[in-house]
């Protein structure tokens, strides 16, 4: 993490609609923010826009300055290295929706939002040195041990039910317990018997089975896509979103954001990430005998 602090924004429509009032303003300003978030390059350097935009250097720096002050994204300067920019990741997902409300004040009067329209996004801003998370895989987990002897290879992703991989889960780690699935859960699987770092700690699971198809984004966690803050208000210290496909990187980024308020909130180290479709067929095919 390169900021000196984080931000933890009050609600995504409100994120979208702060970047909509930075924007409206000024098409150079548009072109900047949109050419940083288009494209799976992360970081583009000053040069790289310049080519791309067709503006001057000093104009593309002064509207990137004033992105970067708004924590639209992110100004990167290293000693002896060309000026940078990173995008965020959830604005480069909803970049198209954003640049289309800054230009369409009607479209931008129905958005909902939970503060008021005209105000300032609130922020809450938290010193780097009160967040302790760290995002591990499945390789990081002392009772999937066997999983490091699968090598990563190509492989098909097969729809698999969520029972299945539930009482694969279970019979792994031994876990006894009865979990069944209702609308208001705060998770799919909790045990606290997982072995993880050399000792038993407590673990919170989102699963996604075959009834959820194509790549698993926010908006598939659950009918009003809270499953994941759901899943945090687990009283565990490990958080993990299994899914038999690809998952999106706004899926890890939102786990981030409540990863670092639960470790603010409850002063702890906490761990979060996820098992995809190629770590799922790792998994199942290191514990064959626990998975029909």
């Amino acid at each position: 993490m390169l900021f000196d602090t984080t931000d933890i924004r009050s609600n995504p429509n409100d994120q979208i609609a702060h970047v909509v009032r930075v924007l409206k303003k000024s098409e150079p300003r548009r072109k900047v923010f949109y050419e940083i978030h288009k494209g799976k390059k992360k970081i583009k350097k000053l040069s790289e826009l310049v080519k791309k935009i067709g503006l001057t250097r000093k104009k593309i720096s002064e509207e990137a300055n004033i992105l970067a002050k708004n924590k639209i994204i992110e100004k990167i300067k290293k000693e002896g290295e060309e000026l940078a920019y990173k995008r965020d990741d959830y604005f480069a997902q909803n970049k198209d929706k954003i640049i289309k409300l800054s230009k369409d004040k009607k479209a931008m009067s129905k958005f909902p939002t939970k503060t008021n329209p005209k105000s300032t996004v609130a922020y809450i801003v938290i010193p780097k040195k009160m967040i302790n998370i760290k995002q591990i895989t499945i390789d990081d987990v002392d009772s999937f041990e066997e999983v490091k002897k699968i090598p990563f290879k190509k492989h098909k992703n097969i729809p698999i039910r969520e029972d299945i991989i539930k009482e694969g889960l279970k019979k792994i780690i031994e876990e006894e317990g009865e979990f069944k699935d209702w609308g208001g859960e705060t998770d799919d699987l909790y045990t606290n018997r997982i072995i993880f770092q050399g000792k038993r700690t407590p673990v919170a699971f989102g699963l996604k089975g075959s009834g959820t198809k194509g790549k698993l984004t926010p908006k598939k966690m659950g009918k009003e896509g809270d499953q994941i803050q759901r899943l945090f208000k687990s009283p565990s210290d490990v958080f993990i979103i299994q899914y038999w496909d690809q998952i999106a990187e706004s899926i890890i980024d939102q786990m981030k954001t409540m990863a670092i308020a639960k470790s603010v909130l409850e002063q702890k180290t906490i761990f979060y990430g996820i098992i995809d479709g190629q770590d799922t067929s790792r998994l199942i095919e290191a514990y064959k005998q626990n998975f029909k």
